[in-house]
């Protein structure tokens, strides 16, 4: 455990806008990612939780089915459309455990295939000012029991986070350099 708390809080502290995978066993993995973006708070906030305005990969290809109630108990889930006469369904990608209006949203739940397997997934990001903009830190950390071996899946889990805070970002106009880099 301690191992695990070290490499969170190393990956903390590595470079802005870069993704890694920083811990990886046979039984989890953790991911973090971070961008700046020239958006308020405010505005960053209120974009991280309309998912269904950037959020990708979902199970019926479409994110305008999904929805996020940023609550203790929230759900972020998804309406899947009627097939095959069957009626609609749903699907529960992460369950809301942590709302700081403004500063943190943390979720748990497996997203996407990881949701057969026995492993559960902690999504948390934070939001805080960076200069004139604001910084969107981006952990999901993953644990539990799988088929097949967690650390070979882990780089592929990561692209992925990323692609999710790179789609955010994006819908706020973009990534800005770090306050402090390049000068």
């Amino acid at each position: 455990m301690r191992n695990l708390a070290t490499a969170l809080v190393l990956g903390l502290l590595a470079a802005p806008a870069s993704a890694e995978v920083v811990e990886s066993s046979t039984g989890g993995f953790a991911t973090h990612d971070s961008a700046v973006v020239a958006a308020d708070r405010q505005a960053v906030w209120e974009a991280l939780i309309h998912p269904e305005d950037w959020w990708s990969h979902t199970w019926s290809n479409d994110s305008a089915n999904l929805s996020l109630d940023p609550r203790a108990g929230g759900c972020f889930c998804e309406t899947l459309p009627a097939a095959d006469g069957w009626g609609e369904g749903s699907v529960e990608h992460m369950r809301v455990i942590t709302v700081m209006a403004g500063s943190t949203l943390r979720m748990s739940g497996s997203l996407g295939p990881l949701q057969a397997e026995g492993l559960t997934g902690t999504l948390t990001v934070t939001v805080e000012d960076a200069g004139a903009g604001t910084r969107i830190s981006w952990d999901y950390v993953t644990g539990g029991e799988a088929r097949f071996p967690a650390a070979q899946f882990a780089p592929v889990v990561d692209s992925v986070q990323t692609e999710f805070l790179t789609a955010l970002v994006d819908r706020l106009g973009g990534a800005v350099e770090e306050p402090g880099q390049g000068e």
